[in-house]
């Protein structure tokens, strides 16, 4: 997918939702499928994820592990940088603080690295990462996660643009750096704030 700095969707310029970051449009009951790769042929029972890197103790969960933990989920609302948000929405699944507790990051972790079943990156710090405010999630609105949209799990962090929030995600590995994912190296912002509208390099 190429997404370029012309594609704004609708503008909202006038009577604004304070909920809109800027240069954003409200997607309304839609919900689009964009996506740098192909949809994989992922099933839960080849469904895994993994924390790796500088942890005290690498840990890999199937899905019948990961559901075992204790279950948490976010309500609220979720920004593309292609321009598009989209309020109210729910996501069911596990706090990524759960994972990486009993994974424990060592003390000079900085970073991550997530990465999908298909081999797509994007880096976060570990700020964005915990505190209540990352999940691992399976269902949306109630339902399981339909694999167009990261299906059968995807990675969640909605207070960032939503290319940070990998679909089919795979896994974790903790740095002591930055390391630019698949967006980053080709021209994308390194953190991607909606609110400050960090949607290049640059921004």
């Amino acid at each position: 997918m190429t997404v370029t700095r012309g594609f704004t969707g609708r503008s909202r310029a006038d009577d604004r939702d304070p909920r809109l970051p800027p240069g954003q449009y409200d997607a309304g009951e839609s919900w689009p499928v964009l996506s740098a790769e192909v949809t994989p042929d992922l099933t839960s029972a080849d469904w895994t994820f993994r924390v790796d890197g500088l942890v005290a103790e690498e840990r890999t969960w199937s899905w019948e592990e990961a559901h075992a933990l204790p279950r948490s989920g976010y309500q609220g609302d979720i920004h593309c940088v292609t321009s598009w948000s989209k309020f109210g929405v729910r996501f069911g699944g596990v706090s990524l603080d759960t994972f990486l507790d009993l994974a424990r990051p060592l003390r000079t972790a900085t970073h991550a690295v997530a990465y999908a079943h298909t081999g797509y990156t994007t880096n976060l710090p570990l700020s964005d990462l915990t505190g209540g405010r990352a999940w691992i999630a399976w269902e949306f609105g109630g339902e399981p996660l339909e694999p167009g949209h990261g299906g059968p799990a995807r990675l969640v962090v909605p207070h960032l643009y939503f290319w940070k929030s990998v679909k089919w995600i795979a896994g974790l590995r903790i740095l002591d750096h930055d390391e630019p994912g698949f967006w980053e190296q080709n021209g994308y912002h390194a953190r991607g704030n909606p609110w400050n509208e960090e949607r290049y390099a640059g921004d």
